[in-house]
């Protein structure tokens, strides 16, 4: 038994695992030498290094092959698992640099997290297997804190957002469109206006928002007021009432896009009413790899989405 030098096998790093795992495979100190890039004296050192760390022997020669004893075996089997795990944190922080492995949280509105971003999300996901997606949907003003916070990694949001503790790109606009049932007699026009939309039956949404109040200010403009038949909150139930043909819902074209199935049609909505929206990220983070990779798949898509 060799008496031990007083440094722990750690000591000697990775390299010295690797050389007695390979010497393992191959039985040889010449072909393990090959293998690593390095000479077979260098081997040889590595070997007697170890022996030295530990206090016992690795190998006994038989006619100028390496033998295993049988505390080496056991020995070697555990440097096994140990350098999978190192491959496993390499493998890890390569997939991380390159945006394949981690997890991502991302806060919607819920018509956003409803109609816009499965595609984007399916996406994305195709691209990057390893990523775990979170997508949640809040209130404005709790995702807001959500971002903040940083409990979540970035959200989507209706701009301009008023927040000195968040920062907001410009993402994508949209205008406003009328949803209608295709045999409706108001669906032969490519536009429609408020006189044309006068005491027609009206599903509107977001009742008391900046939008709301830009409905009523376009109808003011004609000097009308909306006949407001169903309040509603999400644009697939403004859409799933207008298929029945209950009234012709005024609605936001990026939202509503997924929800035009077949026997309703959109139809422009003017004077024009312009909807911006933004990808959210606090302001005391900087944006991580997954969040730009997340945030150019979002532009990428609703770009084609806009010319298709």
């Amino acid at each position: 038994m060799r008496p031990r030098d007083g440094r722990p096998l750690s000591a000697l790093g990775v390299r010295a695992l690797e050389t007695l795992a390979e010497v393992m495979r191959t039985g040889s100190a010449t072909a393990a030498a090959a293998n690593l890039g390095m000479t077979q004296p260098g081997v040889s050192r590595t070997l007697a290094q170890i022996e030295r760390a530990i206090g016992f022997e690795l190998f006994y020669r038989d006619r100028g092959k390496l033998v295993p004893t049988k505390d080496g075996l056991l020995l070697a089997e555990e440097v096994e698992f140990a350098l999978a795990g190192l491959q496993r944190v390499s493998n890890l922080a390569s997939d991380i640099a390159n945006s394949t492995a981690g997890e991502l949280s991302v806060v919607a509105p819920p018509s956003f997290a409803d109609g816009v971003l499965p595609d984007i999300v399916a996406s994305f996901l195709r691209n990057h297997p390893g990523v775990r997606f979170n997508l949640d949907s809040r209130s404005l003003e709790t995702s807001k804190a959500l971002i903040a916070t940083r409990v979540v990694d970035c959200g989507f949001m209706k701009m301009p957002v008023a927040s000195d503790e968040l920062h907001c790109e410009p993402l994508v606009s949209s205008g406003s469109g009328c949803a209608l049932r295709a045999d409706h007699p108001l669906a032969r026009h490519d536009v429609l206006t408020p006189d044309l939309l006068n005491a027609a039956p009206l599903i509107l949404l977001g009742s008391g928002r900046q939008w709301r109040i830009q409905v009523d200010q376009a109808f003011a403009g004609y000097n009308l007021r909306p006949t407001v038949a169903i309040e509603t909150h999400t644009h697939g139930s403004a859409c799933a009432l207008a298929s029945r043909g209950v009234g012709i819902a005024i609605v936001n074209t990026l939202l509503a896009r997924s929800y035009v199935r077949e026997g309703l049609v959109m139809r422009s909505f003017e004077p024009p009413i312009v909807h911006q929206y933004g990808i959210v990220t606090a302001v005391s983070a900087q944006r991580s790899r997954l969040v730009a990779a997340f945030a150019e798949e979002a532009r990428k898509a609703l770009s084609r989405q806009r010319l298709a």
